[in-house]
């Protein structure tokens, strides 16, 4: 049985402070709740109500987001208050209390899928109107599915070669030898089913392993002030594109003697014919722009 435990997360908004837990605790689904008469779905957000700072409380996945009364009658700060909270929703969490009313199997979860075109003509993007991910998970074959219920259903498609998640989309490469028109609406129908019967993307096992998200390697080991400054420009100025497109893109090193820099190309990006195109013409000369020359190549690893 899992020991919970609860840390405190500040956010950019004064008001709001997240509450991460050590495991999942909604796993398809997120909830808003603006008062204690609409958190019927959750006995956890009506006991967090009777605080009387407490304007609304949102779920999701491993955290519990707590918005504040921001009025001068309501003065009180988050820095007062937030780790007897956090020790409540621990103490409540180990009490084996349910967090959520369960979704009964017949129910379903209002979801809509589009399937979208990636720059990568092997790749599509199959986008939903929910959060399925809080990292990027990428999967190469069903054996490094495990844990990962939704996409080892999807490597049963004969027509599957790779499989990429992140935030709310599916990122699908598939086999050559196959053509999108016909099976595309199977997949985003699939999809859209699996998400709207309630079953789980992900198991515990694989969500609370170290986060394995390229997309901070900071975080990984020590960088070299230049490493730190390409990683910014990539976050910054390339990710999001990337990310658009059904991919990432992840700092690997960059070599002072060569003024080479080697990045990680996921998902859609990963094979990705304009890639190189995309590689020499945007984001090799970005940096050699941005950083006066001290990056004078990019060169990219398929992930």
């Amino acid at each position: 049985m899992t020991e919970f435990n609860t840390t405190v997360e500040p956010t950019k908004n004064e008001n709001i402070v997240k509450f991460v837990i050590n495991s999942i605790i909604s796993q398809t689904k997120s909830y808003e709740f603006n008062n204690i008469d609409t958190a019927k779905a959750s006995p956890l957000a009506q006991e967090l109500f009777s605080l009387p700072f407490v304007k609304t409380i949102y779920i999701s996945q491993n955290f519990i987001a707590i918005e504040k009364f921001a009025s001068e009658n309501m003065a009180i700060s988050w820095k007062d208050v937030q780790d007897d909270v956090a020790g409540n929703i621990t103490k409540y969490l180990n009490s084996g209390k349910s967090v959520l009313t369960d979704i009964s199997e017949g129910d379903k979860i209002p979801v809509t899928i589009y399937a979208e075109n990636t720059p990568n003509p092997e790749a599509m993007k199959f986008v939903a109107n929910k959060k399925l991910a809080t990292r990027i998970f990428e999967f190469k074959n069903k054996q490094d599915a495990n844990h990962a219920p939704l996409a080892q259903s999807l490597f049963d498609f004969p027509f599957v070669k790779e499989i990429f998640i992140n935030s709310n989309y599916v990122s699908i490469t598939k086999q050559s030898n196959f053509e999108w028109p016909d099976f595309v609406n199977e997949l985003r129908g699939f999809i859209k089913n699996y998400i709207e019967s309630g079953k789980k993307i992900f198991e515990d096992e694989i969500l609370e392993k170290e986060s394995v998200d390229s997309s901070h390697p900071t975080n990984q080991k020590e960088y070299s002030a230049i490493d730190k400054e390409i990683i910014s420009i990539l976050d910054e100025y390339v990710r999001p594109a990337v990310e658009g497109d059904g991919g990432n893109i992840a700092f690997q090193s960059f070599n002072q003697e060569t003024k080479t820099v080697k990045v990680i190309l996921q998902g859609a990006c990963s094979g990705c014919p304009s890639s190189t195109i995309t590689l020499k013409n945007g984001i090799e000369a970005m940096l050699r722009e941005l950083l006066n020359g001290k990056v004078m190549n990019v060169e990219a690893i398929n992930g």
